[in-house]
């Protein structure tokens, strides 16, 4: 089970739509270290995030204050490439960031997010790029996501649908990761193993 179902989602969106994001960049190697998850806010997009000195780079995104507690990001193409590392979402989930709206993404990344219970909504490279210069401008940073109807809500009231696959959307909607989304079918495993055995008694 994931941390906490999706449904509906209202909150601040950042704009981030530079291509090609690889998963260094979202969390460099040197927070890969850990046995655990504990610790990976402080490595999402650590090294453009942070100044050499240490202090925040007041000219990232998410440090600036109309953006610190976006919940959505608004990404650019390909946005996830790269290694293969789970700890990028990880970081991502711990940080709030509940979706990400974006024309590409990574397949391994794509991936990773849907075990992890983080949206991800593909639309075609123009929408993207309307919704991130709308979500840019401070007035109008705060969109909804409603799940159920599979839409976005922007600030002047326009309604951006989307399309996911079925079995994706489940499992946000119920909170399941890929293991609780498994567990679902319970009965159907335990069934076929059954049935399974009583073909096969050899197996056993």
């Amino acid at each position: 089970m994931s941390n906490h179902s999706f449904t509906h989602v209202t909150g601040t969106a950042a704009p981030m739509l530079a291509a090609n994001i690889d998963t260094d960049v979202i969390m460099p190697k040197q927070f890969l270290k850990g046995i655990d998850r504990n610790g990976l806010e402080q490595g999402l997009f650590h090294d453009v995030r942070f100044l050499p000195s240490g202090q925040p780079d007041p000219a990232f995104v998410l440090n600036m204050p109309p953006w610190q507690s976006a919940c959505f990001l608004v990404v650019g193409p390909n946005f996830g490439c790269g290694s293969s590392r789970e700890h990028a979402v990880w970081g991502l989930k711990q940080r709030g960031i509940r979706a990400l709206i974006g024309s590409s993404f990574a397949g391994i990344f794509y991936d990773n997010c849907q075990r992890n219970g983080v949206l991800l909504i593909s639309l075609e490279v123009a929408t993207v790029q309307r919704i991130g210069e709308i979500v840019g401008q401070p007035q109008t940073a705060e969109i909804s996501i409603d799940l159920n109807e599979q839409t976005i809500l922007l600030h002047d009231g326009e309604v951006v649908p989307f399309q996911i696959d079925t079995l994706r959307k489940t499992a946000l909607l119920l909170g399941l990761d890929a293991i609780g989304s498994t567990l679902q079918r319970s009965d159907e495993i335990r069934a076929f193993e059954r049935d399974h055995l009583a073909a096969n008694p050899w197996l056993s």
